[in-house]
């Protein structure tokens, strides 16, 4: 491994983008090289099958430009196929869920976590399995969001119709401002990288008492972590951004500059992974 070569990094679609904000902050002299599926998202509405073939597909895409790591910023890849990633991948794999699980355990102060994603990372049971083996004594309350990475792929981030969406979904939890006599969950473990783009709504209808976690933050933290004991980390030269999409890439690009808040350094292209 060349510790100038590229950081990989791969998502079902836009929402991996929220990762490579914390990478970018974090790291910013290395190169990154971003692969989001827009043709075929969402993932988490399929079977293991299906999710472990295309997520294997962008690791073998990423690993063919010789990068230096692979960061898998899907929860639902995450939750379902990261061994089968491992197991193929010549350099280290890094996924999102175990960042998101510290990050809760040290946020609880009642010992009673939230946790919403996408129908398989939620199915998975991964974020209780977790964390239950670190504290036996959290309890997990957990609600499937599916129609959310939907919507943040269309770009609406911020209307009306979402926050709805995002209200009838929370009701499935136990929340203070929903049900006053409920003990309640203290912290939220955002398990998805695209519910980031939803945060303010989310923490609307949640209630400002509830500490919502995001894994990206701790991600990077953790991939700093990685590379130097690896001794990978980049010289101080000048990084190169590449930013591949299979699907609609300008309406990816606009998404995630409304997000960044400024023009990102590099251009979105448009690749076929099953040529």
């Amino acid at each position: 491994m060349n510790k100038n070569s590229p950081i990989g990094i791969f998502d079902s679609g836009v929402g991996g983008l929220t990762v490579v904000k914390e990478i970018l902050q974090e790291l910013p002299h290395e190169s990154l090289i971003y692969l989001g599926d827009t043709a075929r998202v969402p993932y988490g509405t399929r079977g293991k099958e299906v999710i472990t073939k295309f997520a294997l597909e962008m690791a073998n895409y990423l690993l063919k430009h010789n990068v230096k790591i692979l960061v898998v910023a899907c929860n639902t890849i995450s939750a379902t196929c990261l061994n089968e990633i491992q197991t193929l991948s010549s350099v280290p794999v890094l996924g999102v869920i175990d960042s998101a699980v510290d990050e809760a355990l040290k946020a609880t102060k009642i010992k009673h976590i939230g946790v919403i994603g996408t129908r398989a990372t939620i199915s998975s049971g991964v974020y209780e399995d977790k964390i239950k083996k670190i504290d036996s004594q959290i309890k997990v309350s957990s609600a499937s969001c599916p129609l959310l990475v939907p919507l943040v792929e269309e770009g609406f981030t911020s209307c009306l119709a979402t926050k709805l969406i995002v209200q009838d979904y929370l009701n499935k939890l136990p929340l203070k401002d929903i049900d006053p006599d409920s003990i309640g969950i203290d912290t939220l473990i955002l398990g998805c990288t695209h519910y980031p783009l939803l945060q303010d709504i989310i923490q609307d209808v949640a209630g400002q008492k509830i500490t919502l976690i995001d894994s990206a933050k701790p991600l990077a933290k953790n991939l700093r972590k990685i590379l130097e004991e690896k001794n990978l980390l980049r010289e101080n030269k000048k990084p190169n951004y590449e930013f591949y999409i299979t699907d609609a890439p300008e309406r990816a690009k606009e998404i995630a500059e409304n997000f960044f808040g400024k023009k990102l350094p590099g251009e979105f292209k448009k690749i076929d992974l099953e040529c």
